[in-house]
């Protein structure tokens, strides 16, 4: 097979994965909180409620794609675009198997970091565009929540850098050989996956989205296919934060050898992604003080410890 042919089959089996993935998440998501509150999530539409997934699709697809007469129509289209791209492109630096990735760069880690940081624009714009009080109070809390928690997800991975020696995500697997990283770097390892909540807007810090307080907080205005994207984005995100760590700190495609590497990533990244919904179906969310206090009282030392004693270890 021609070098051309296999990065095309990568970047087209990526790409369905990812938004496949995202897509069934839609349905796995409310079928496990169903069982974890004792109660049925989706069992009507297919078996065990998987069509379900189809009827969403369709009901997005054919909604009005309504654009606000009051809105700054340009901007309100672009930003879902920018909400899922970034996500999606995140995935082309993130390492599932052996020859099994869109591209390998020396920086993947800062590529990375930087495609999560262009997502704060997405929620801004979108909250600018629609000229909504409700969007534009959760526009701004997005705004401080995601600048914030990147400033700690940043930190938190640094350990890694120092023990692997390298930005490669592929040479942070290989790295791993000997152990994993979430033995040396736990602590760094806790702090990414709460910054990596709070940067999806998940529950416990979905309060740029809090229905309670806000309607539907950024995307309020939004209906069809561009609600679409910013939803899927969000699962999109679920899927990266949960990969990003598998390979970071749970030793990527490394495992035993009686199953295939891929298999061992996917394991990982599923479970990761199970605990974040469990997460969601469990805690409440806090007060946005709360959040912010939580995020610079107790994250950033935690993170700077962190940084020091490794670096310490690192030069011992």
């Amino acid at each position: 097979m021609s070098p051309v042919v296999a990065n095309l089959l990568n970047i087209v089996g990526i790409l369905v994965f990812v938004v496949f993935g995202a897509a069934m998440l839609t349905w796995v998501e409310r079928r496990i909180l169903g069982i974890w509150q004792d109660r049925y999530g989706p069992n009507r539409v297919g078996p065990f409620g998987t069509l379900q997934i189809v009827a969403d699709m369709i009901k997005l697809l054919v909604k009005e794609d309504w654009v606000p007469a009051f809105s700054d129509k340009i901007v309100f289209v672009i930003a879902p675009t920018i909400a899922m791209f970034v996500v999606v492109a995140a995935f082309a630096v993130i390492p599932m198997a052996p020859g099994i990735g869109v591209i390998d760069l020396n920086v993947g880690l800062l590529f990375f970091l930087a495609m999560t940081s262009l997502g704060v624009y997405a929620v801004m714009f979108g909250a600018y565009a629609s000229d909504n009080k409700y969007a534009l109070i959760g526009g701004i809390r997005a705004a401080a929540q995601m600048v914030s928690y990147e400033v700690f997800m940043g930190l938190s991975l640094m350990g890694v850098v120092m023990l692997a020696g390298s930005f490669d995500l592929r040479t942070v697997v290989m790295s791993q050989q000997d152990g994993w990283y979430i033995f040396p770097q736990c602590v760094g390892a806790f702090i990414f996956l709460m910054a990596g909540i709070a940067e999806s807007h998940r529950t416990p810090f979905d309060l740029p989205e809090a229905e309670h307080e806000l309607t539907a907080g950024f995307h309020t205005e939004y209906s069809g296919m561009k609600f679409a994207m910013f939803f899927i984005g969000e699962y999109v995100s679920v899927l990266m934060t949960s990969a990003m760590i598998t390979v970071l700190f749970l030793g990527g495609w490394l495992g035993p050898d009686f199953m295939p590497p891929l298999f061992w990533f996917l394991l990982k990244t599923l479970i990761l992604v199970f605990f974040m919904i469990l997460v969601r179906g469990s805690l409440p969310r806090p007060r946005y003080d709360q959040l912010m206090s939580f995020g610079w009282k107790c994250m950033l030392p935690l993170s700077l410890v962190n940084l020091v004693v490794t670096a310490a270890l690192v030069l011992l």
